[in-house]
């Protein structure tokens, strides 16, 4: 079966989004550009990750290679998800690249294996053994080029969504639901 890859080199709009009520909600991200729409599903820790890492690649792109950083001046996209929203696949693997020559950021979210329902976030690691790179080949995979500016605008929007769902315990961090929830460090004990 051949592998899809759906690149946007650059996307009109690409975000992270959700449906559904805080508790139960499907995270994706979206990439909309040249007259497609392509919505790939993945879970919130990988979401979370996303953000991290591109706030890291910016800061180390800014050390190494004198990146300018930005600041959000683009206007800040709170739209919610463009539809139909049909899920191409379910992330595995996301990667993350610096393109010095064009001083771009690169983005990469690789499906899971088949008949893999929840694959762990990875990150893509420099040295990738030769099998890892063939088994990534044959998956299908959403391909995103963001300048400096739209990637300073997805962190600031994958952490609005982020911080949009159930508010955390303050004792152990877990989600809290409007019952209250079992603490562990109250050793199961509701306050």
């Amino acid at each position: 079966m051949a592998h899809q890859v759906y690149a946007f080199e650059p996307p009109e709009r690409f975000v992270a989004g959700t449906v559904g009520p805080p508790g139960e909600r499907t995270f994706f991200l979206q990439a909309r550009g040249g007259g497609r729409l392509v919505s790939v599903a993945l879970e919130k820790v990988q979401v979370q990750l996303l953000a991290e890492k591109l706030d890291e690649l910016l800061a180390e792109a800014n050390r190494r290679f004198g990146l300018e950083l930005p600041t959000l001046a683009i206007a800040a996209d709170n739209e919610p998800l463009d539809t139909p929203l049909d899920e191409e696949f379910r992330v595995g693997t996301l990667g993350l690249a610096f393109d010095v020559d064009t001083s771009t950021v690169v983005i990469e979210a690789i499906a899971a294996p088949e008949g893999e329902a929840e694959a762990e976030p990875e990150e893509a690691a420099e040295d990738d053994d030769a099998d890892d790179e063939d088994a990534d080949a044959d998956r299908d995979r959403l391909r995103v080029r963001l300048t400096p500016q739209e990637t300073r605008a997805f962190i600031e929007r994958a952490k609005r969504v982020l911080a949009s769902g159930r508010p955390p315990c303050p004792l152990c961090g877990q989600p809290l639901d409007p019952k209250g929830h079992l603490c562990p460090r109250h050793n199961g004990y509701h306050r």
